[in-house]
Formats: structure tokens, sequence, C-alpha cells
């Protein structure tokens, strides 16, 4: 809190197992990262575990349950896919950590696209088996158009067939990415029983058998038999960062300790700069492996003040602006998503300048027009919270915006700037859709305009020759849930 107590014993109402105030939460600890994979690659999986290490829920839900928090959607807890996009915030020592859980189908591959346009850092996860895998390479390509920062975490290491080496090499030859690991595996398959930290030069096991959270670990010394690999990757991690830091690059020359913390510093550097890739590894099933991602994501990825400033041009002139991340500056956020529901229309913005309160009036430059925020609502995945105000580096939503579209800036009238938007890909799919009855033809046709506002990548048009509906997508599966939301959700 401002005045020096602690945010457990006195403080404006936040969840109580946070270790800083969500009010008074500086820009250096502020985290905007997103999860992405190929499917079944376990982001969800991971993201339920950050949740419960991070005290955000209170048990972890699985996904082969029907229970993961961030699968909110019908349609997803009896898939057991990620269909849309979920938003959610926690707190791990120190540090807000806003968190985009993304689909790995390819048919909602646009979930992916919107959520990196919009974020500082992710988090790539592989899986141990599986390595590189098709729909990891787009999501890859979606991160380097964005210069989105990222890690990597292996996941999976329990897994019949599991080989960490063999995905890093897969990593630097299918993606030419620049991965350097700063874990490497103790056991893989059923053996895998923890991490050798190559920066601590420390190892951390789980053993407890009777602790099913993954919560019981043992940091200790690196056993016997793991002592030479990690010290040859120890020294192919210093040869590394030596190009990113000249004290590094001393120490390395001579032969001396290098302080861990000196590790993190250049490590950081590599990745905000020169788009240097920290490998980590685990298995979120056993919950193996992802405290140590979160203190990776925190150490390594950056903050909205170490990306460069948001550029956008004036709406009238063209003329190039350049807002830094500070309240100080105008405001100004990028509508990134939309979300209709029983509570009405619901629009994600990533603020990226400034503050705006509830009841403000904010000026949409993309339409020319002005619009009303009614309400503003931190996220948990379908889950809201009320906040009076949002300011630079939040991801939250707004209520009451009926004229705001994807891709859209909202800005401040006296300041106007136009931000880059999105880029939508073509559908793929046509098919043609019909009411059962003709009492039912309005209703059809306002539950597909709804769909068509929340996902660009759906369309809905009349066929001039056979006077059909006809409805298209990114694929089958995307037009099944999209006709199955239209049964359930209007009837």
């Amino acid at each position: 809190n401002p005045d020096g107590t602690s945010p457990r014993a006195s403080c404006h109402g936040c969840e109580k197992m946070t270790t800083v105030c969500a009010k008074d939460t500086s820009l250096s600890v502020v985290r905007n990262i997103g999860i992405a994979a190929h499917i079944d690659a376990g982001k969800t999986t991971t993201t339920e575990r950050i949740l419960y290490y991070t005290g955000r829920t209170h048990k972890i839900g699985e996904v082969h349950n029907g229970a993961a928090e961030m699968d909110w959607m019908d349609q997803e807890k009896e898939r057991g896919i990620t269909i849309t996009s979920a938003a959610t915030t926690c707190f791990w020592k120190g540090f807000r950590i806003n968190i985009i859980d993304t689909p790995g189908h390819v048919d909602f591959t646009m979930e992916v696209e919107r959520s990196l346009r919009v974020l500082d850092g992710c988090v790539a996860l592989f899986c141990a088996v599986g390595g590189v895998e098709p729909q990891s390479e787009t999501v890859w390509r979606q991160a380097d158009r964005y210069h989105v920062p990222r890690l990597v975490f292996i996941n999976k290491m329990d897994r019949v067939g599991a080989d960490f080496d063999r995905v890093v090499g897969e990593i630097r030859q299918k993606l030419h990415a620049k991965p350097v690991p700063v874990q490497i595996p103790i056991g893989s398959e059923s053996a895998f029983t923890g991490v050798v930290d190559l920066v601590e030069m420390k190892a951390r096991i789980w053993t407890d058998g009777s602790d099913p959270y993954g919560t019981v670990y043992t940091d200790t010394d690196i056993p016997g038999e793991y002592q030479e690999a990690a010290a040859a990757a120890r020294e192919r991690l210093l040869e590394t960062l030596a190009d990113y830091d000249d004290t590094i690059l001393a120490r390395f020359l001579e032969g001396g300790y290098t302080d861990p913390q000196i590790l993190r510093q250049a490590l950081r550097k590599g990745v905000i700069q020169s788009g240097l890739v920290p490998v980590l590894c685990g298995a979120a099933l056993r919950n193996k492996g992802v405290q140590l991602l979160l203190d990776a994501l925190a150490d390594y990825l950056p903050s909205p003040l170490d990306v460069p400033p948001v550029i956008g041009v004036h709406p009238g002139t063209n003329e190039e602006i350049v807002r830094e991340a500070s309240v100080k500056e105008p405001f100004s956020a990028l509508a990134f998503k939309l979300m209709t529901d029983t509570h009405g229309k619901m629009t994600f913005l990533r603020v990226y300048s400034g503050e705006v309160a509830a009841g403000s009036t904010v000026y949409n430059a993309s339409r020319r027009k002005r619009e009303k925020i009614g309400r503003l609502i931190r996220i948990h995945a379908n889950k809201r919270e009320e906040v009076k105000r949002v300011q630079a580096g939040d991801i939250a939503g707004a209520l009451g915006l009926n004229r705001t579209f994807t891709g859209d800036t909202l800005c401040d009238e006296e300041h106007p700037i136009l931000l880059e938007s999105l880029n939508f890909p073509d559908p793929v799919i046509f098919v043609a859709i019909e009411p059962k009855t003709v009492a039912d033809q309005d209703r059809l046709a306002m539950a597909l305009e709804r769909m068509a506002e929340e996902d660009p990548t759906f369309h809905v048009k009349e066929d001039e020759e056979t006077g059909q509906s006809i409805i298209s997508g990114m694929g089958e599966l995307h037009l099944e849930i999209i006709v199955d939301r239209v049964l359930r959700e209007y009837g």
C-alpha cells in the first residue's frame, strides 16, 4: 500500500493471496503475456497450475474433466479444447501477470493473432514428444510478425518418447530461432523427477509422492551423474550471454564464477533486444516445473516499459505519433476482441497510454465517433470484477461501447491517434444455413450477425443466385461451434 502497510493486512479489497497491491502496481512489475502452442501441448493445463500457485484459484481444474477454469464455454468443456482466448490476472512474488490463454486449433488461429497483437511477451509451449508441430510454426510466425519476445516451456517431459535436446534442436532448425536452455531435465519419461537450474547451478527435485500439487520439492546440489552435462550446458549458456554483456565475457574468459543476478540481467536484455529464447522444461499435468516458469516469465519477459512505445498516426493528418507507456500520456487503447453474453456486449481493451475512468466519454478514431464507457471490468475467464479506472499496461473489459468493433482505436478526443489495426484471414469454407421454421428467420439473422461481430473470420452473406444464407469460416470445426452456439445461446 502507499503508506507502506502490507496488502495482506489492510488493503483496498484485493485478492487475499496477492503479494503486491493491484491498485498501486508500478508498470515495471506488470507482465502482459500469452500462452500459445499447437493443440494438446498443454497450454490450458499449464495456465491452471499458474492460477493455483499464484493463489488465483484454490483447486486445480483439469481439462480432461471439463473443469478447467479458463475453458468456461460448454463447447470447450465437452471437447476438451480451447476455442476462445480467455484472460485473467494473477500475482507472483510482487509481479502482476496478465495472462491470455489462447487456442491451439488452426480453425481458431485468429484468437492467437489478436492476442499476440496486444501482448508484450509470450510463453511458447512445445510437447517433449511432438516437438515443433505445424501449428507451433504458425504461432511462432505470428509472434515474429508482432516482434513479441518469448520464452519456451518444453512440456510433457514425463511422457514416453520425451527428448529435451531433440526439441531444442527442432526449435533452432525449423523456427530459425535462438534457443538457449536455462534448465536441463533430471531424467525423462517416467524417470523425470526434476530440473537443473543452469543460472543458479542448483537442482530442484520433486520427490514426495504424497503431494499431488507439486508444492513439495527439494532445492539441492546437482546430482553427481548430471554434473558433467550441467557444466557443459552452463558453459554454452555463458558463451551465448557473453555476446550481450561485457561483464559475463570478462568472467567467462577468466574462468571465474558469474553471479546469477548478472546472468538474469543479460538474459533479460537478450530476450527483449535480440530475440534470445530461454528454454525451460517440466510436466504441467504432474505439477512439475511451473513455479520455475513463473519465476522465468517475471525475470525475462518485458514489462510495458521495456517494449518500444506504440506508434500510430493522427486520423486527420496521417502524421506519425509516438505514445509512451505512461499514465501521464493521453489515453489510447486498442479494442482487440468482442464478446456477447447475457450481460450484453463486452469489448476487450489493451490500454497503451494514459488512463480512463468508468463513465468517461472516449473517441473512436477508427469510426470517427464518440463512445461512452459504461463500466470497466477486470476479467477472470468468464468472471468479472468491476473497477473504477484502467491505465497504461492494463488489459480489461469495457461495457457500453456499442459502435466499437475489433481493431478499433479508442483515444482522447483532444489528442487523437489511430493505432495499427488487425489483419484478418479470409474464410476457407462456405456452408448454407437455414432455420427450421420461417418464424425463426429474424432470430437466426440476429444471432449470426452477433457472431460475426465477435469473430472477424466468420462471415455471413446471401447468395444472389439461390437466395440461401451462406456462412463461412476457417474450417469445419469453426462453423460447427458457431452453429452449436446459435442453437444453445439463441435457441
